[in-house]
């Protein structure tokens, strides 16, 4: 057997290595639908950066390695071994799930970013042993815990940070991907140098409008690329202080654009939108034209 297929036939195995009911115990231990949640009056500032606390959703991050052209290493940073991946530097995707947690969505967009070619890194804030709860899912309800953006936003740059240490990274190509919740963070994270700063940004499931003022807007270097994608009748952003769309918002970077679906009658209603082919197109296409 050519050596080369026997090395893809491993990692195939490698890939396919977590069962159904690993990622089911994963998401009900990271997602609402089983997460012990903290009372808020139970919550302080100084839990946010608690070293310990800040570790988890790191250690706890599920990872993605594109393996040649069709397969995955599939694992956590808790549990990675490189030695089952070709030893090279990977652009990367700091990917940030949404206000309900790790989902079989954060799963299927992951694994879309790495069948084309972009390690994925997707921190678990429900990790945390200290976590409000910040939405309900079932009735299309946020601002539960007004603070969890700075709890996510402390993740993003713990995780940017410890990215940019790992040998298979390529620290000059790191992305900041977020949907819904996780699109807000993307949109506010604002980097304090350089070093923890990403190449750009994809906001997915967000209008940047907000009768919060550290929700609102986009906190983004001017020389940083950001792709916006909303619907324009997402349910979740219906009442008047939440309408609109990032575009009000982007820096004047020649790359960033806002994409308003409003004529598609179904997806124009829909939250999250990267299941779409053309929108998948659109994300590809934006991280592709802005790689260094």
């Amino acid at each position: 057997m050519n050596k080369f297929i026997f090395y893809l036939l491993l990692m195939f195995i490698a890939c396919s290595s977590y069962s159904a009911d690993y990622y089911s115990d994963f998401y009900s231990k990271f997602h609402n639908s089983m997460k012990k949640f903290t009372k808020p009056s139970n919550m302080f500032v100084d839990d946010f950066r608690n070293p310990k606390e800040v570790n988890l959703p790191w250690e706890n991050a599920l990872v993605r390695i594109p393996i040649g052209e069709a397969n995955i290493y599939k694992t956590t940073i808790k549990n990675i071994n490189d030695k089952k991946f070709p030893k090279q530097k990977y652009k990367t995707i700091i990917y940030l799930h949404g206000c309900a947690g790790i989902w079989k969505g954060t799963v299927k967009r992951m694994d879309f970013f790495a069948k084309n070619g972009f390690a994925v890194i997707a921190p678990a804030s429900m990790a945390r042993e200290k976590y409000a709860r910040s939405c309900n899912t079932d009735t299309n309800q946020g601002g539960l815990y007004r603070s969890v953006l700075k709890i996510r936003q402390i993740d993003a740059e713990n995780a940017i940070l410890n990215a940019k240490k790992l040998g298979w990274v390529d620290d000059k190509n790191i992305f900041l991907v977020g949907l819904s919740e996780g699109g807000i963070t993307t949109a506010t994270y604002h980097p304090k140098n350089s070093r923890l700063g990403v190449s750009g940004r994809i906001i997915e499931g967000w209008t940047c409008n907000a009768g919060w003022d550290e929700y609102r807007g986009v906190n983004s270097p001017y020389n940083e690329p950001i792709l916006s994608i909303v619907a324009k009748y997402d349910p979740w952003f219906q009442a008047d202080y939440l309408k609109g769309h990032c575009g009000q918002f982007l820096n004047k970077n020649s790359f960033s654009k806002s994409i308003i679906i409003d004529e598609d009658p179904i997806l124009s209603k829909q939250h999250g939108v990267l299941h779409d082919p053309k929108i998948k197109k659109i994300a590809i296409d934006f991280l592709n034209s802005i790689i260094k």
